[in-house]
């Protein structure tokens, strides 16, 4: 660069002031200009830990859309676009099928006003994968106050939604189980005869309307609490028996099945006679949901744990993944050495053998560079089985002959199954 600009200097200059002169003022540009790329490169380190990519496009939104002018690093490593290949394009080369349209209309809603955009989508990246993009946009402007280029910063979070989806079913299943433990109503004459039922009561029992009128309400009790419930109907219904009463016991369901429950009783004084109104809780479904939401609480702690197991770094040798180097964890988690599962097929040594095709299966995806997932069990040094999930988001080396799983593995539950 130095001999090039040096050579135009004496072909330009006059005389040797004048070159003396060009000279100075080429020096100073070239000073000016690394000192800018110093600066960008400290920018750059300064926000790589609270960004995966950054990029900025010209003002222009219209037809074709902005140009990119810039993209740092984490944006070829988060999409797979050189830079060369970024700039000069739109964003619109990472979005696809199931990029939302919705999101891009008020994106460029936004815009158009000048003002941020926060919000993610669907995106793709070189090699078609899919990824969750999440943007925040910013105008930049010039001296004057007036919008020259957009910079958006962006975030991956693929992994974040997978867990978030895990949250919600948890959630879910919570409201269902949650939902099917409501209070059950139940009212019956003085004669033990059950007026009405309603739904949710038929549903914890497993009668129908027309059965339950062909019975008395201690027919669904077992025989050491039915006795005792006649009795108590035949020495009349009163507010000592049955008003503002609570009670515990057992109800049958139809098939047989016990279930636990408590409730409270009130009289219900009404023109045609009195009757028992029983407000009931299913005690068995709600021991259900407390058992449920602990396993998955506990299963979703483990998942969304930071730290991994083990993490390794795969090739391809004759078109089957091999282990090229495994963490020092690895060794203590299995118990198995690092040489022995660097070996061609080494990694059947410590997966169960009947998860070894979706694995190998598994390999190869990361080995095209693509990030995924998956289930499998895994032999430990406790001599058991171990289910982990596998969350490979592979980094290619610089010969892009092998990738590093960052992510590795997250431990979940022990097989009660021997090794085989």
């Amino acid at each position: 660069m130095a001999s090039n600009w040096q050579e135009k200097i004496k072909n330009l200059g006059k005389d040797k002031e004048s070159q003396k002169q060009l000279e100075e003022l080429f020096k100073e540009l070239e000073s000016e200009k690394e000192r800018y790329k110093t600066d960008l490169n400290l920018l750059e380190s300064a926000i790589k830990n609270d960004y995966d990519s950054i990029l900025i496009t010209e003002l222009n939104l219209d037809e074709p859309g902005p140009r990119i002018v810039y993209v740092n690093e984490g944006f070829t490593r988060m999409t797979g676009y050189s830079r060369e290949e970024a700039i000069g394009q739109t964003p619109r080369i990472l979005q696809g099928p199931k990029t939302d349209r919705k999101v891009l209309d008020k994106l460029k809603q936004r815009l158009k006003a000048g003002k941020s955009f926060f919000g993610q989508a669907v995106n793709y990246r070189k090699d078609g994968s899919e990824f969750v993009n999440q943007w925040d946009i910013h105008p930049l402007t010039d001296a004057a106050g007036n919008i020259t280029h957009w910079v958006s910063y962006q975030h991956d979070i693929t992994e974040r939604k997978r867990a978030e989806e895990v949250l919600l079913d948890t959630q879910r299943e919570f409201d269902e189980l949650r939902e099917a433990s409501h209070k059950t109503v139940l009212d019956v004459d003085l004669q033990g005869n059950i007026v009405m039922a309603n739904k949710s009561f038929r549903e914890l029992v497993g009668y129908s309307k027309d059965e339950l009128k062909q019975i008395k309400v201690w027919d669904l009790f077992p025989q050491k609490y039915r006795d005792s419930l006649k009795s108590r109907f035949d020495q009349g219904a009163d507010e000592e028996r049955f008003g503002g009463r609570h009670f515990k016991g057992i109800i049958r369901h139809k098939t047989g099945v016990p279930i636990q429950i408590e409730g409270d009783t009130r009289l219900l004084d009404l023109k045609d006679g009195t009757l028992i109104r029983a407000e009931i809780l299913n005690v068995t479904m709600q021991k259900r949901i407390m058992e449920t939401l602990k396993r998955r609480n506990q299963e979703f702690d483990r998942l969304m744990r930071q730290a991994s197991e083990f993490t390794y770094r795969l090739q391809l040798m004759n078109g089957e993944p091999i282990f090229e180097a495994v963490s020092e964890e690895f060794p203590v988690f299995t118990g198995i050495s690092a040489e022995l599962v660097r070996q061609e097929g080494g990694y059947k040594e410590f997966i169960h053998q009947e998860d070894l095709e979706k694995v190998r299966k598994h390999y190869q995806n990361v080995l095209k560079g693509k990030s995924c997932t998956c289930n499998y069990r895994i032999h430990t040094s406790e001599d058991e089985y171990v289910e982990i999930i596998d969350y490979a988001k592979p980094e290619w080396d610089n010969s892009r002959q092998s990738v590093v799983c960052v992510c590795g593995a997250v431990s979940l539950k022990p097989q009660t199954e021997p090794a085989v």
